[in-house]
Parts: structure tokens; C-alpha cells; sequence
């Protein structure tokens, strides 16, 4: 029985591993790019559907993250409200343009969109939308599995296809990697331990990158330890009014 957990804990690092041997160029343009939206004043907004949003929380008000990020969790969209609805609703076209008339992304930030799969309406045009708001688009996706399905665009088009740096998590078709003799799909997910790593290996990029110009990183401490409520209490008075859910 712990054959196959030990299975997945191989297929996980060998991931990783790939993304540390491959990735490393994507992530430091990545950086870039948010380097550069940050020392302009702007923020880094990040968006995904279904289990998708997950990451997009994962930056949003993070110890060791950084300050100046808007995380975009529309509930419909997420499992915590309706499992199906969430599906049926990030095919649907010209949601996301809804979703975004409650958002403050500007010309000049950076939207990062992950989808795992990249076929469906909303990430897609979510993408679309940023960019004709000036925004530059990231990508966080499979684009092995991307690949192989069909486009749910009205315009045929993939989420790698809209982006300015893709991000690949090299999951596999349908994101499951374990096989099992017996069972009838493969289980385990690799797109949440794979993709939060990518995004705080990004985070690490961007401080960096944020020092080498002489700029001070806006980073967020614990708010568990010590020194946190009163280091972050500048940043919250700063960036409250700007970042919608803070």
C-alpha cells in the first residue's frame, strides 16, 4: 500500500526537479515582469477556477509573500459554494469579463492566470480581458495536457496561447499520476504540489530581482509571529484600499 504513496512522492520530485532543470528562464521573465509592474506602483492580480483558485490564494496575503497582490476568488467559480456549478461555470463565455468589472487591474499590472488544463472559456478570455486592460498576462498551466484536448473558447484558442511567459507545471492529461491495478483512472493530482511550488519559487525570483534594482520588497510577515501585526500594519494602511479583499 505505501508502494503507491512512495509512487507519487517520486513522480512529485521528479517534477520539481524538472521544473528547477527547465523553468528557471520562464520564472526569472516572470519576475521580470513583476518587477517591473511593482516598482510602477501596480499589482499582481491572480485568477483560477475550480481547484485552480487554490493558487490563486496561495500568493494572496502569504508570510513571505509578496504585499502588493490582488488574489481574484469569485465564489461561483470556486468548489466551497456548488462542485458542478463551478465546472458548468468556467466554461461559460463572457464570465470572466463580468468578474473583472469588480477588479482593480490596470494598464501596467500583471494578471497570472493558472489552469491546469487551459481549455476552458473563463481562464481563457480572463486572460483576453487583461490584456485589453494593458495588463501583462502570465500563465500557469500543463502545456502537455493543454495539448491534447480540445479549445472550449468560442475562438479556438488555448490559455498558453494568450500569455506573455508561460509557467509549465508538466502535469500529466487529466492532472491524476498514480496508477493502481484495479482502479479505473489514475489518482493523485500533481497541479497544486508542482504549481505552489513554481508560484513561490516566482515570489523568491521577484524579491530578488526587486533588490538588484535598490528597491525595497514589500513582504508580508506572519501574522503568528511575534513582530507580524506590527510590521504588516503599514502595509495593510497602504494597500487596503487598492487590494479588495485586505
Amino acid at each position: 500500500m505505501t508502494d503507491y504513496a512512495a509512487e507519487y512522492l517520486r513522480i512529485v520530485a521528479g517534477l520539481l526537479q524538472r521544473v528547477s532543470d527547465e523553468q528557471l528562464p520562464a520564472i526569472a521573465a516572470a519576475a521580470g515582469r513583476i518587477a517591473d509592474c511593482i516598482a510602477g506602483g501596480g499589482l499582481l492580480h491572480v485568477f483560477g477556477t475550480g481547484h485552480s483558485q487554490l493558487l490563486a490564494a496561495e500568493l494572496f496575503y502569504r508570510a513571505g509573500g509578496l504585499v502588493p497582490v490582488n488574489a481574484i476568488l469569485d465564489l461561483p467559480l470556486s468548489v466551497m459554494v456548488s462542485a458542478r456549478r463551478s465546472t458548468w461555470l468556467e466554461r461559460v463565455a463572457g464570465y470572466a469579463e463580468q468578474v473583472l468589472q469588480d477588479e482593480p487591474v490596470r494598464d501596467g499590472d500583471v494578471v497570472l492566470v493558472v489552469s491546469n488544463s487551459g481549455r476552458n472559456a473563463v481562464p481563457i478570455e480572463m486572460a483576453l480581458a487583461a490584456k485589453s486592460r494593458g495588463a501583462t498576462v502570465l500563465a500557469l498551466t500543463s502545456v502537455r495536457f493543454s495539448g491534447n484536448v480540445d479549445s472550449r473558447h468560442p475562438g479556438g484558442m488555448k490559455l498558453m496561447d494568450c500569455a506573455d511567459v508561460v509557467l509549465d507545471n508538466y502535469g500529466a492529461d487529466g492532472d491524476a499520476a498514480v496508477r493502481i491495478p484495479g482502479c479505473p483512472t489514475a489518482v493523485s493530482a500533481t497541479s497544486t504540489v508542482v504549481g505552489g511550488a513554481l508560484l513561490q519559487a516566482l515570489s523568491a525570483a521577484t524579491v530578488a530581482e526587486l533588490q538588484r534594482r535598490g528597491i525595497r520588497p514589500p513582504v508580508w510577515q506572519s501574522a503568528n509571529g511575534e513582530a507580524g501585526d506590527r510590521a504588516n500594519a503599514a502595509y495593510i494602511a497602504e494597500y487596503q484600499g487598492r487590494i479588495r479583499r485586505l
